[in-house]
């Protein structure tokens, strides 16, 4: 059965800024959707598949998560497959905390890392292995810092009878340890080998609850792109 959840806590706000300082949202006639002047309402989102595991089901969960993005139409979409990407476990003695643009990456990295700096959300795709998350997604995090602040973050978990929900508290942890603003809102796939069917999961609410994670990730992508732009994030880097 498929299980949206949130987290027993209260999604993080927007942080920081001179006192005074403000923000001046137009809102769209007709639509539900908030814009800044000057910017597009269409965010730039990354969808992440986080298992690099043989005959894993990752790709299955984040083909299905790239329609029903399609279907709400606020965001433009890459998908990061971290089974593509070269991401070594041996890091630089330097933190990317504070090499900033001088971080030395491989070179089979820097798309990706292009691709989280340009990013104004993010939707991790991830198994439970042994009650967390897969060493592919830490290492993907470890090799970066300031590509994930002050930007929100939604999660997919799929696994056996907790549905991958051990591997997204962890996630949760990490990644508000790096500014990042976890959704409240996200979903969970519990024994996915059974509960999925040409690609498609068999709960007929999973569309519904998939279209609540968007609208909760498209506010927080506008709010906080808003903010960023306004005033830049205080002790993030």
């Amino acid at each position: 059965m498929l299980r949206a959840y949130g987290p027993a806590r209260t999604a993080g706000g927007v942080q920081g800024g001179p006192v005074g300082a403000s923000l001046h949202p137009v809102w769209l006639l007709g639509r539900k959707r908030r814009i800044v002047d000057g910017m597009s309402d269409k965010s730039r989102l990354v969808v992440i598949v986080g298992s690099v595991r043989e005959g894993r089901f990752g790709p299955v969960v984040a083909s299905w998560v790239a329609d029903q993005i399609r279907a709400h139409g606020g965001f433009d979409v890459d998908l990061v497959d971290l089974a593509g990407v070269d991401i070594p476990l041996t890091l630089p003695a330097a933190s990317p905390k504070f090499a900033g643009d001088d971080y030395p990456r491989p070179e089979g990295m820097k798309d990706l890392t292009r691709k989280l700096s340009e990013a104004d959300a993010f939707i991790i795709v991830t198994p439970e292995y042994n009650h967390s998350y897969p060493a592919s997604l830490k290492a993907l995090i470890d090799w970066h810092f300031t590509q994930w602040t002050a930007k929100p973050v939604a999660f997919v978990s799929y696994g056996g009878a907790a549905g991958g929900r051990h591997a997204v508290l962890h996630l949760e942890n990490v990644l508000t340890e790096l500014h990042a603003v976890t959704i409240r809102d996200g979903l969970t796939f519990p024994n996915y080998f059974t509960a999925w069917k040409d690609g498609t999961p068999l709960d007929a609410a999973a569309a519904g609850y998939a279209k609540t994670l968007l609208e909760q990730l498209s506010w927080w992508a506008q709010a906080l792109r808003a903010a960023r732009t306004a005033v830049p994030y205080p002790g993030g880097a």
